[in-house]
Formats: C-alpha cells, sequence, structure tokens
C-alpha cells in the first residue's frame, strides 16, 4: 500500500515538473516574440494608418528655408529625418525619380522668438516658433493631395541666447515637426 502511493505520487510530481517546464517555454517564447515584434519599429503599435497597397515608393524633396531668420542645421536635418522616419516605419521605398507615389516637399516658414513670462523688468521665458508649410502630392489619388501649416513652439530660459537654446532645443524640434509632417501624411488627419 505505501508501494502503491508512491508510484501515484511520483507521476503526479512528472506531470508538475513537466507543466512548470512548458509554462517557462511558453513564457520565453512570447517574450521573445513580443521583442521582436517592438525592436524593429516595424511591426506592432505604429503611427501610421494603413497605406493602400498599391502605393510602393516616396520622395522627400528637400525642405527650404524661407524664414526670416535662418538655422543653417534645420532644414537638412528636417529633410534626412523625415526619409528615415518614413523608412523605418512604413515599406515604403524612397526615390528621387518625378514619379514617386508619394512626393513630399516643403519649406521652414516661420523662425522667431517672442517672451512668454516676465518676472520684474526681465522676461523669464522666451518662446521659440518653427513654422513649416507642407505640400503632399499622391500621384495615384489626387483628392488625397494637400497643403497644410504646421507650428511648433518650444520654450527656452532667456538667461539663455538663441544660439543657446538652438543647441539645446534642435533634436527636439527636428524631432516634433518630423513626427507632425509624417502624422499629417499617414494618419489620414
Amino acid at each position: 500500500s505505501q508501494t502503491e502511493r508512491i508510484r501515484h505520487r511520483k507521476p503526479m510530481t512528472q506531470r508538475f515538473h513537466t507543466f512548470k517546464r512548458n509554462a517557462r517555454l511558453l513564457l520565453a517564447f512570447t517574450a521573445l516574440l513580443l521583442m521582436q515584434q517592438f525592436a524593429t519599429g516595424k511591426d506592432g503599435f505604429k503611427d501610421a494608418a494603413p497605406i493602400p497597397a498599391e502605393v510602393k515608393n516616396f520622395r522627400v524633396n528637400y525642405f527650404e528655408n524661407k524664414a526670416q531668420y535662418i538655422n543653417s542645421r534645420l532644414s537638412p536635418e528636417l529633410t534626412e529625418k523625415l526619409k528615415q522616419k518614413i523608412i523605418n516605419t512604413t515599406r515604403l521605398r524612397q526615390t528621387n525619380s518625378d514619379d514617386a507615389h508619394y512626393d513630399i516637399s516643403g519649406y521652414v516658414s516661420q523662425y522667431y522668438t517672442t517672451t512668454q513670462g516676465i518676472t520684474g523688468n526681465t522676461a523669464g521665458t522666451n518662446r521659440l516658433h518653427v513654422g513649416f508649410h507642407l505640400s503632399f502630392v499622391n500621384t495615384l489619388d489626387e483628392n488625397k493631395n494637400f497643403e497644410a501649416d504646421l507650428i511648433r513652439t518650444f520654450d527656452f530660459p532667456s538667461t539663455q541666447s538663441l544660439d543657446q537654446a538652438e543647441s539645446a532645443l534642435n533634436d527636439e524640434i527636428v524631432r516634433n515637426v518630423v513626427d507632425e509632417i509624417f502624422n499629417r501624411i499617414f494618419s489620414n488627419w
């Protein structure tokens, strides 16, 4: 009778260890799958709405700077970062051809500062205004063509010069303007 109970226990212990091992394997597999999905930036949650299957490529024309004050780094960085964002988050291929399915152009239209907060007789906070004019041409569906003016603002301490603020804010400015351009084009706003 004692031997019979031991025989029954052993299979139960083996079943528990098998279940435990299988649960660990399933958890590890799920974790790997999730890491693969989100690590590339091409799958998982995206900003982009579905792109029609017939759209295969895009062209980003150089973004000129037509503002009164010219930040010489802004135009080339906006142009390149937008290209990279589209390449990294969509299936579209970049082309320099005039027959690109999505043809994106625009220019920096505004770039100026204003005083926002005043402490005593001195400015406490300044605000940098960055305006961008966007032109989007969908060569496959003219009803999707549009133009839009985008404006972003960035605050900085009045103790900083504009050059210092630009150095500190440049990455944020480029990221925010590129995100807004991308969202206007690919999120059907």
